[in-house]
């Protein structure tokens, strides 16, 4: 084994939209840098996320986080890879008490630089006539974005490596050590180590509590007009940061192709990959609530994947320990594409001692360590 060679200035341990966000952010800082996969690039709860690119408001960290990285994400806006598209997030309201938050919902979305717009019933209909008669109104993101999360994460590593990052494809860490990480033929790489493995976290970081959630998406055929825009029911927050062993909520999207995205269901507790059909009935319910349409179009494909979830719902964002070798990005639940950018370039700049864009302190995997 050639040891110079095997030195490097970060060891990313996982190729998912973070992990190789993380290697593409390190490598533009000129930093030599290794990848670690052993499956797929972009695999796992990469390719089962919706790719929303949405700015979360009920946690004013979580927000922060958001907005950074959209912020980031708008350099991608022209690139074919990432099929970007520019749709804008709908959020309806399905009772007059989620109508009545809207106000304060665009109050905080104005306070941190997000553009939205309320919507009486004549607009919301004006904006998606496929929707369920007898809605209130709503609220309009214009700007955000929807993207492809799988063909992103291998763009982001395509461009790390053509600055010579290397890419050790179908190889796992095993064990990580004070100067680097043991991959599972014996190889030692020597280097600062970021573990980026979502909810494969623990096997390498036990001291940071991780849950799968497991999630359901199902992809149609190609209906090109029935929806404009990305459309979530109002209470989609409370699923998402509930602690239900299952729960279910609107979420649809119109792809590039024509083909509409429905979401979005949540399951702890459920580690294999199989399709649950009460929850997935539970979920199209759902969404044929909100859209009857829905229930008239061609199914294509079901698949699940897991989303890492931490105790507070917040990613593990920063050094394991003092010593100044180990760090962490992960558990980023729902919001692992919208934040990916984001959490990356706040990733490098804590390991180059910089000072963040933004505050850092709620993510830091110490709040769980003390």
């Amino acid at each position: 084994m050639n040891v110079r060679g095997s030195c490097y200035d970060l060891i990313v341990v996982g190729a998912g939209i973070v992990g190789t966000a993380c290697a593409e952010a390190a490598s533009g800082e000129g930093l030599r840098v290794a990848v670690v996969e052993p499956a797929a690039i972009g695999g796992g709860a990469t390719a089962a996320a919706m790719g929303h690119l949405v700015a979360m408001d009920d946690d004013p960290a979580e927000l922060a986080l958001s907005r950074y990285s959209l912020r980031c994400w708008d350099e991608y806006a022209s690139l074919p890879a990432a099929e970007f598209s520019r749709c804008g997030t709908l959020w309806v309201a399905g009772n007059d008490e989620e109508c009545a938050a809207i106000g304060r919902r665009v109050g905080r979305l104005a306070a941190a630089g997000i553009h939205a717009e309320t919507l009486d019933a004549t607009t919301l209909y004006e904006a998606e006539p496929a929707l369920a008669p007898g809605l209130a109104g709503g609220m309009l993101v214009p700007a955000e974005a929807v993207v492809y999360p799988p063909r992103m994460a291998r763009h982001l590593l395509a461009q790390a490596q053509t600055r010579g990052a290397h890419l050790f494809a179908g190889r796992r860490v095993v064990a990580l050590h004070a100067d680097g990480a043991t991959l599972d033929d014996g190889e030692r790489l020597h280097g600062p180590v970021l573990v980026a493995t979502g909810c494969a976290t623990p096997t390498l970081l036990p001291q940071l509590p991780l849950r799968g959630r497991k999630g359901h998406l199902v992809i149609t055929d190609r209906y090109p007009g029935l929806l404009r825009h990305q459309v979530l029911e109002l209470g989609y927050a409370a699923s998402a940061h509930g602690s239900e062993s299952s729960s279910v909520a609107f979420n649809v999207q119109p792809r590039p192709t024509g083909q509409i995205l429905i979401g979005s269901s949540r399951e702890f507790d459920a580690d294999d990959d199989g399709v649950s059909r009460p929850l997935l009935r539970r979920m199209l319910a759902r969404a044929f609530h909100f859209m009857p349409a829905l229930r008239e179009l061609q199914a294509l494909r079901v698949w699940t994947g897991q989303r890492p979830t931490s105790l507070d719902g917040r990613p593990y964002l920063g050094a394991v320990g003092d010593s100044g070798r180990l760090w962490v990005a992960a558990g980023h639940e729902g919001l692992g594409v919208t934040t990916a950018l984001g959490s990356a370039r706040l990733m490098v700049d804590l390991i180059l001692g910089r000072a963040p864009a933004i505050d850092s302190t709620p993510f830091a995997p110490a709040r769980v360590m003390a």
